[in-house]
């Protein structure tokens, strides 16, 4: 009568090796298909900010001045996942309705940042000055927003979770609407996760070090950027 063979410890070891191999062939892979999808995923976030920043200065649902020319907003306040800032404070008028930005990019976390697909995303606006203010903890506004500069500037950036793992480069856009880039490298170091994130005037060219209302450093023109990190146009 026939007898049922298992596997001998040796077959098993070689079973093992190859899988170990197919693994450290295949992950690499994986992880570049999951950077480039992530990064791709931020470039097209930042550009659906863009227009609802655009359209929420042109419809001026936020004037605190109240001059009848409109303001930037915040992650939050687009997203009507808390109030608009109006005359009498923050976040004292009513919740804006149809929000501008999907639900997903309304939740603020206790950073004052955004988390979508791999990418952190954080708004300033500026304050007197043009001295940066960040969004609020759980989102909208802080206070301190100068209204004037509100109606011509903001700046938002794009860095990853986890380098290297959810995405490396790092991106950055304003009320020019321009999509920059840096590899995310030289400089002061990697921006990731919430332990280094970059400064409101990271990309700024240096003559503009401290505030937001000055341009973007585009491979070191006008001037090099304050982080030192080289930025470029995305391609």
């Amino acid at each position: 009568m026939a007898r049922n063979r298992g596997f001998t410890l040796i077959e098993l070891m070689i079973v093992v090796a190859m899988i170990a191999i197919i693994a450290a062939i295949a992950l690499p892979n994986l992880i570049a298909v999951r950077i480039t999808s992530d990064e791709s995923a931020a470039v097209s976030t930042l550009k659906t900010l863009f227009t609802a920043e655009s359209v929420a200065k042109t419809t001026g649902v936020i004037d605190q001045d109240v001059d009848g020319i409109g303001e930037y907003a915040w992650f939050a306040e687009m997203g009507s996942s808390t109030n608009l800032r109006d005359n009498v404070g923050p976040n004292n008028g009513p919740l804006l309705q149809p929000s501008l930005l999907a639900q997903s990019l309304g939740q603020v976390n206790a950073n004052g940042v955004v988390a979508k697909s791999g990418y952190l995303f954080r708004i300033a606006l500026p304050g007197p000055g043009g001295v940066p203010v960040v969004e609020n903890a759980g989102g909208g506004s802080p206070a301190g927003e100068d209204p004037d500069l509100c109606e011509s500037n903001w700046i938002v950036y794009a860095w990853p979770a986890s380098y290297a793992t959810s995405g490396k480069r790092v991106f950055v856009s304003n009320q020019v609407g321009d999509l920059v880039q840096s590899d995310n490298l030289g400089g002061g170091g990697i921006y990731e996760g919430f332990v280094s994130m970059p400064a409101p005037d990271a990309a700024l060219e240096n003559g503009a070090a401290g505030t937001i209302i000055g341009e973007i450093s585009v491979m070191g023109a006008p001037a090099p950027a304050v982080d030192g990190k080289t930025w470029r146009p995305v391609n």
